[in-house]
């Protein structure tokens, strides 16, 4: 049957019609509520176990009713003298997340004169390594009594020699945390190397610039802290650290803020979902 030239027209208007609205539904929908339901996800991340992130981070966190994740390494000051204290913070809701033993980095690169040799990653084994980082999980399961565990690179140094050491125990951990500066869509993320924002003297204005461009590209955000209010040459005031977390507190609607092994969970199981 041949259709009047009008009808035909008719048709494959209504049908280009309904082909936009399911692709306008689908964007709208995308943009809207991939992030459990909000436009973007946010998770505050803070290195090395410094006695600062008990005295000014976890304190504010709980005011405002949000949970940080802190990597932690076994041998520091501000692990050792505090144990009690993180067990307290795992109590109340935040994530204590793997940051190897001994912290090791490359010690031959610029910038990096303060590596002990006895823990210059470039001196170690793979399997070296990777016990660290088993170990580290049963010291923190011992505070929080977990076996999920996120990892940080420490340093943001992935290989020994040309091994990417990380693959030996991926399936001892949900993700790892990367130290590069980029926002990513759901489906774009490579949860071996989740890339974040290492921040060293930003405003207050300068971090919520990035969690609302992370709102306009429905992606995720993940902050890097060292100092806050001091206790680390990396470092942000603790005025402009707080500046943050008030208007990420302040626009949750929006924003989904969880610690870093909730939101790689999340991320995890929507792609496996997506690629099915």
């Amino acid at each position: 049957m041949i259709l009047p030239t009008n009808k035909l027209l008719f048709y494959t208007l209504r049908k280009t019609i309904l082909l936009s609205l399911l692709l306008l539904t689908h964007v709208m929908t995308y943009a809207q509520g991939v992030w459990n339901g909000r436009k973007c996800a946010v998770a505050l991340t803070y290195d090395d176990a410094l006695q600062v992130h008990l005295d000014n981070v976890v304190p504010v966190l709980d005011s405002l009713g949000l949970k940080g994740t802190f990597y932690l390494s076994g041998y520091f000051p501000g692990y050792v003298n505090n144990i009690a204290r993180w067990k307290s913070a795992a109590d109340a809701g935040h994530e204590l997340a793997n940051h190897t033993l001994f912290h090791p980095c490359i010690g031959d690169r610029p910038g990096r004169e303060w590596v002990n040799p006895e823990t210059d990653l470039s001196r170690y084994t793979v399997k070296r390594m990777t016990n660290e980082m088993k170990m580290t999980n049963v010291l923190l399961k011992t505070l929080d009594g977990k076996t999920a565990r996120t990892f940080a690179y420490p340093c943001g140094d992935t290989k020994i020699g040309d091994v990417d050491y990380y693959k030996t125990v991926a399936d001892d951990f949900v993700a790892a945390r990367g130290t590069t500066g980029e926002m990513k869509k759901i489906m774009e993320i490579n949860l071996a190397d989740v890339g974040s924002y290492g921040i060293n003297g930003e405003s207050g204005e300068k971090l919520i610039e990035l969690v609302k461009r992370a709102q306009e590209t429905n992606s995720l955000l993940v902050f890097l802290f060292h100092g806050v209010g001091g206790g680390h040459s990396l470092n942000v005031a603790l005025a402009e650290h707080n500046k943050l977390v008030r208007y990420l507190e302040q626009h949750e609607a929006d924003i989904w803020i969880a610690p870093f092994i909730d939101i790689a969970s999340y991320v995890k199981e929507y792609q496996s979902k997506q690629t099915k």
